[in-house]
């Protein structure tokens, strides 16, 4: 049995239900609520073949080589920049590597109405008033951070560890561990009766999740056909009482790193998804009836989206940042110089995160702030001079600019 034939397609148990009889509900939601339900039984893929069609497995190839070229290209582009700064390369690719991150941290968190702008965000990193949306966001960036640092190792505790970042102090999500509750999608009904889907019972979660990672750990599978499906069975799965659809994606990350098809950046491929959510979570519904190849489909859809905006995202920041180096008259190696890659990946800084970020003193990083601010690349936020936040605009309009690019259209 193919895959496209049915071979990851779900299956369907009936499982009790005990109403809440103290919960506030209409009669009509009562009497929806009565009765045993039906939760899916997800099919076990650790050793199941994978076939999809000729040309869906070509354009999965090509999406994965023009990831990597571009990984390659923002690589070189930090060597160069390098040379001419007098820097190391880790040094010069650091900001670029961040910024790309935190567009991916974000578009994945809008997939889930989750979303904030370039500037909370910026505000957020430096723990400056930033709304919830916006702190969300912030530990979307840990948790993705962490899943791509365990790349060598992805494993169920991995994956927790992920989910910890991301949800750490909201009880409600159980952060760093599996549910123990059942879940359901896509209705606010008072149970899972009415549901558009319902994930396993959660006495499966865990035996999914181990059968899951032995089915990550392949390496006799396309890459991209391969990160695919690992994501639509996770979602399928539904380990976690909240966080799934984010850290979900942080496993393709990881997988992607772990087969060396990124090794400096996290390409954002959420950024891709984003612009067509309805296709995204339609795909997810036909690979539950076992079709694989919409949700490959999507993945590389994505792919070459995210590589599109992604390059256009480094070019513009590029043109700041050498517009920068032209107004800024401090010279080479001094504390104002330094602190220009800084704000490529934090656009945000008060004078203590200028310290922080160029080791010199004090009053060096007070001197180092007005002068950004007198060639015009920083300029403060709000009239209160304690604590006061320097705002390099231009990274924040870029940054907005990549975000229109790639809105939700679906």
């Amino acid at each position: 049995m193919t895959a496209s034939q049915g071979g990851f397609a779900i299956g369907f148990e009936s499982r009790p239900w005990r109403s809440d009889p103290d919960q506030s509900a209409s009669r009509r939601q009562r009497l929806t609520a009565r009765g045993p339900y039906q939760a899916a039984v997800p099919a076990r893929i650790a050793d199941l073949p994978v076939r999809v069609g000729a040309e869906v497995q070509a354009e999965a190839e090509d999406a994965v080589r023009e990831i990597t070229r571009f990984d390659a290209e923002v690589g070189a582009l930090a060597a160069r920049r390098a040379e001419v700064e007098g820097e190391d390369v880790a040094t010069e690719l650091a900001p670029l590597a961040a910024v790309l991150l935190r567009t991916e941290s974000a578009s994945s968190s809008e997939i889930e109405g989750v979303t904030a702008g370039a500037r909370a965000l910026a505000l957020a990193a430096i723990e400056a008033k930033a709304g919830p949306n916006a702190q969300l966001v912030t530990a979307n960036v840990v948790a993705m951070r962490r899943a791509v640092e365990l790349a060598d190792q992805i494993s169920v505790e991995s994956i927790l560890a992920a989910h910890d970042a991301l949800l750490a102090g909201h009880e409600y999500a159980a952060p760093g561990r599996l549910r123990t509750t059942q879940v359901w999608i896509g209705s606010n009904a008072i149970s899972p009766h009415a549901a558009s889907f319902v994930p396993p019972h959660h006495a499966r979660v865990e035996d999914a999740m181990r059968d899951l990672i032995a089915f990550v750990v392949r390496v006799d599978l396309p890459v991209l056909v391969h990160c695919a499906i690992a994501h639509a069975q996770f979602e399928t799965i539904h380990p976690f009482n909240d966080g799934n659809g984010r850290v979900g994606r942080t496993l393709v990350h990881a997988m992607l790193r772990r087969s060396d098809v990124t090794r400096r950046l996290t390409v954002p491929v959420s950024a891709g998804l984003l612009t067509d959510t309805a296709a995204y979570f339609d795909a997810l519904t036909a690979y539950r009836d076992g079709d694989v190849e919409p949700i490959v489909q999507q993945f590389v859809s994505a792919s070459f989206r995210a590589v599109g905006n992604g390059r256009q995202l480094v070019a513009e920041l590029e043109q700041v940042y050498d517009g920068w180096t032209d107004r800024l008259a401090s010279r080479r190696g001094s504390a104002a110089r330094r602190l220009l890659p800084h704000l490529l990946n934090q656009p945000a800084v008060t004078v203590a995160h200028a310290q922080a970020a160029t080791g010199v003193a004090l009053s060096a990083a007070q001197r180092a702030v007005e002068q950004l601010a007198a060639a015009g690349i920083v300029d403060p936020v709000g009239t209160g001079r304690r604590n006061r936040v320097w705002l390099a605009q231009e990274v924040i309009d870029a940054l907005d600019a990549f975000a229109e690019r790639v809105g939700r259209r679906g």
